[in-house]
């Protein structure tokens, strides 16, 4: 009994789940096919409204073209009172027909006959009849628009649907002959004739069809699953309740052939699989432990580095803020003086303005020599700030590695004799002693003048930061095939932890004046030699800045 009811709760979902697919399945088929077929109908209903709309143009075009039609004065026929009447040998009378009344004629026969009508309207009326309705308003206008040339729908009037359909009249040169009064030109939309064809009969019969399909569908479903029902009970829920009981023998360690599943398919591979099941899943499991703890370790090397990144950032954004702090010092310092100088040079100005009027003596010598020494200050601060922004361009430049480098044959000795002999004069002045060791010749291939830049900004920096009556060493060797050049000063030293932060832009010492870009550019020029700099200090006293490069292939490695 228990066997029984799990065979039959399965085959319930299956039935369930399996109707209502097939009845999603058939539902979505049948309402597609509805809809082709609703389509298909309206797009034929549509041809025929087409058909009969060029008709009705080729009727009217070919009685404008004869000059109208003559019809027989029947009881019924009324004139459209034009007064033009005939009548034959017989005594028959005929009234002349313009192509309006005869397409309003046309219309109200074919209405009478229960096959469609349709009306002739216009926006510019001559006939009240001709008033358009809503929907032939809404298409005198697109077409007047030129926003379509055609427009149809499905509308309901009274209790009935009918299909409207509308396209417009183009005046041609034999309309003009009646509406050229009203300002036509050849081309213009005259008006539109709109054609109704009854639709009931059809949507009736669309009706009809919707249930003879749902009936056909039902059946149909039915059909399929009971098939399918028979099918699932021999190929599936038998060889399963085998496969169940095989599996509790062997679990209670009872051996049962005869529930062993024989069906020749992944059924019965299923039960020889579960040994080799457990296997497989011990070893996932250790597999999936040890890619767990790699995971793990390549996290932490990812957040090790993460977190470096973070540092680095911080602090290029800590060297940017210095930068910005610098550079503003920097340029504000001659900007400020420039301003001072300019400020009392305009009052000066001022009252040598009033002298010139002879109310005051500020013209003096004295007063002019005065206006020049500021003149003097305005200019050597320009020429500082010239200066400096030349330095940040050339570093900016040299960074970039688009400075333009120049290689020659350059005699060191004689470059650093060269460049010591123009700091002969400072270095008298406050009696310090520039010595220079280097051989009688020292040939390598470099920049010259770039080179000279960089020994002028370490002797220069030497002369600053040396005590007067002290003594500067400039030493030159060739040392394994690379020239190495050390300027040795007295100076204060510079702690370990700023040598490095030396060579950065705008970096000084805060008790000494300067920009900060003569070492950067230096270490920019080196590099860009595929050299190194350097510095070398106990912190306490004294300081070496040492470059090496190339002897013979300077730049050119």
């Amino acid at each position: 009994m228990f066997k029984k009811n799990i065979r039959i709760n399965l085959t319930l979902k299956f039935l369930i789940w399996t109707g209502a697919v097939l009845a999603t399945t058939l539902g979505i088929l049948f309402s597609v096919l509805v809809q082709l077929q609703e389509e298909l109908i309206r797009k034929q209903v549509a041809n025929e409204a087409t058909v009969i709309f060029k008709q009705i143009v080729l009727t009217r075009q070919w009685i404008a073209d004869h000059g109208g039609v003559f019809v027989e004065k029947l009881p019924w026929v009324k004139s459209d009172g034009t007064g033009d009447e005939m009548a034959d040998a017989t005594g028959r009378k005929f009234i002349k027909k313009t192509p309006a009344t005869v397409t309003k004629d046309l219309s109200q026969y074919a209405r009478e006959k229960g096959l469609y009508w349709f009306h002739l309207t216009s926006l510019k009326l001559t006939n009240p009849e001709n008033a358009p309705d809503a929907f032939e308003r809404r298409s005198l206008t697109d077409f007047e628009e030129k926003a379509a040339t055609e427009r149809s729908k499905i509308e309901t009037i009274g209790n009935a649907r009918y299909f409207r359909y509308a396209a417009p009249l183009y005046v041609e040169p034999a309309c003009l002959h009646c509406h050229d009064r009203q300002g036509y030109i050849v081309g213009d939309v005259r008006g539109a004739i709109s054609i109704t064809i009854p639709m009931e009969d059809t949507f009736t019969q669309l009706k009809k069809n919707r249930v003879t399909m749902f009936l056909v569908g039902f059946i149909t479903t039915a059909f399929l699953l009971s098939s399918l029902y028979l099918m699932m009970m021999r190929m599936v829920i038998s060889p399963v309740h085998r496969l169940k009981a095989s599996i509790k023998a062997f679990a209670e360690g009872v051996h049962s052939p005869e529930n062993a599943i024989r069906t020749g398919d992944e059924l019965e591979d299923l039960g020889n699989s579960f040994s080799d099941m457990a296997q497989s899943l011990t070893k996932y499991h250790t597999t999936l432990e040890e890619r767990i703890a790699n995971a793990v370790r390549d996290l932490e090397e990812t957040n090790r580095k993460l977190t470096v990144a973070n540092e680095q950032l911080t602090e290029m954004n800590r060297k940017k803020s210095d930068f910005v702090a610098k550079a503003s010092h920097e340029l504000r310092t001659p900007l400020t003086s420039i301003k001072g100088a300019m400020d009392y040079i305009s009052v000066r100005l001022q009252s040598i303005a009033l002298a010139a009027d002879g109310t005051s003596d500020a013209a003096s010598p004295s007063r002019l020599a005065d206006l020049l020494t500021f003149f003097d200050i305005i200019k050597k601060n320009a020429e500082r700030l010239i200066r400096m922004v030349n330095d940040l361009l050339d570093l900016e430049r040299i960074e970039q590695g688009k400075a333009e480098l120049h290689f020659t044959e350059v005699d060191m000795s004689l470059l650093i004799r060269e460049v010591v002999a123009g700091f002969t004069s400072s270095a008298v002045t406050r009696n310090i002693s520039v010595r220079v060791e280097t051989p009688d010749n020292l040939p390598a291939i470099a920049d010259g003048d770039r080179l000279r830049q960089v020994l002028i900004n370490l002797l220069s920096n030497s002369l600053k930061y040396s005590p007067d009556g002290s003594d500067v060493l400039v030493r030159a060797v060739d040392k394994g095939g690379r020239v190495v050049v050390t300027v040795t000063d007295r100076g204060p030293g510079i702690p370990l932890e700023e040598q490095e932060r030396i060579f950065d832009r705008f970096y000084t010492k805060s008790d000494k004046t300067g920009t900060g870009l003569g070492l950067a550019i230096s270490k920019g020029i080196i590099e860009a030699h595929h050299g190194t700099i350097g510095v070398v200090s106990d912190g306490l006293e004294g300081s070496s800045f040492f470059f090496m490069l190339p002897l013979f292939n300077g730049g050119q490695e």
